[in-house]
């Protein structure tokens, strides 16, 4: 593990935050079933709808009792889901042909496939430009496109392979670029790359999260740490620790907790005393696997997945880095509480 920098002394948050408990834990487990792996989560708070990436569809989901509501099917590879209220639509990304699939916001109902870039992976709707981005992995690059319409507004090049983003609100969006460890600043009106800087040491950052009212950045690594940024300034403020195996990252205004999701099977809290203190406050297990996440700012609920796993086939020279088999029917939804 990269020395971790110590956090700067500071002044209490100016903002009075919710007596919300840090001591979160699993307080509900509910099956949910179904075959293949799964990515992101993204939660409809107006509609109760909890929406799961789940390799060839996205499974919509009540997430208070687990009740199917339906199913985004021929999403090959599905990654995240983006909703944009405005338009009435949603996007999923599909990373093995690299596309969209537009649907319905209300029905579900399929609308259109959109060609964006190979391995279309994380996905977002910014409410200033009111349009749709795409992070493609493997061309390192992101795709704007028209959440009404479907055209394929124009592409930005990243110079690296890019993974979840998040818009500030307020005209600027930020992606982790994995394979440089840097944070990329997005104009999304001119699709154009207006900064960028080094999350070192931070190693392979993938889930991120932002503090708007403080423009700050929770960037998950891959080598056990948080990278918190200044997202003004353009520069690390400090790593704190965090589990194995990270993939998903959220921030709660409500509370000025951030999170981590590790595959390893925990969940770790950080709380933010000032824009530039930070500590962890606890470390809760969840299960293998759950290395993805999505919040319930109202209700400061955590949500996450996973599923029982099998054994592990021998490497090949097809396949050096096998995955484990997933146990029929062992899907899961955990829900995490204060």
């Amino acid at each position: 593990m990269a020395a971790l920098a110590l956090p700067l002394a500071g002044v209490a948050l100016a903002k009075a935050q919710a007596p919300v408990s840090s001591a979160y834990h699993v307080t509900r487990a509910t099956t949910l079933g179904g075959d293949g792996r799964w990515d992101y989560l993204t939660l409809d708070t107006t509609g109760r709808r909890l929406f799961i990436a789940r390799q060839t569809r996205v499974m919509v989901v009540d997430p208070e009792t687990g009740a199917s509501l339906g199913e985004i099917p021929g999403v090959a590879g599905a990654h995240g889901v983006a909703l944009a209220e405005a338009g009435g639509h949603g996007s999923a990304t599909a990373g093995r042909d690299g596309s969209v699939t537009m649907f319905g916001l209300r029905s579900l109902a399929v609308l259109r496939r959109i060609p964006v870039g190979d391995d279309a992976d994380a996905v977002l709707y910014d409410p200033v430009s009111k349009r749709v981005f795409t992070f493609n992995g493997d061309a390192a690059s992101s795709t704007a496109i028209d959440p009404v319409s479907g055209r394929v507004i124009g592409t930005v090049p990243l110079g690296g392979k890019p993974e979840f983003g998040v818009s500030d609100g307020a005209g600027r969006l930020y992606v982790n670029i994995e394979d440089m460890s840097e944070v990329a600043e997005i104009d999304p009106v001119r699709l154009e790359v207006t900064r960028r800087w080094s999350l070192a040491p931070c190693v392979e950052p993938t889930g991120l999260a932002i503090d708007r009212a403080h423009r700050l950045l929770f960037s998950g690594c891959h080598n056990w740490t948080m990278a918190i940024s200044d997202a003004k300034g353009g520069r690390t403020i400090v790593q704190v620790p965090i589990g194995d195996g990270v993939d998903g990252a959220a921030f709660d205004p409500g509370t000025g907790l951030a999170f981590a999701s590790n595959g390893e099977g925990t969940l770790t809290v950080v709380r933010e005393d000032s824009p530039t203190a930070f500590h962890v406050v606890s470390t809760v297990p969840t299960r293998r696997g759950a290395r993805t996440l999505t919040l319930d700012e109202r209700r400061h609920r955590i949500y996450t997945v996973t599923a029982s796993f099998g054994d592990t086939p021998k490497p090949t020279a097809a396949e050096p880095r096998p995955r484990p088999s997933l146990a029929p029917g062992t899907f899961v939804l955990f829900t995490l509480d204060p």
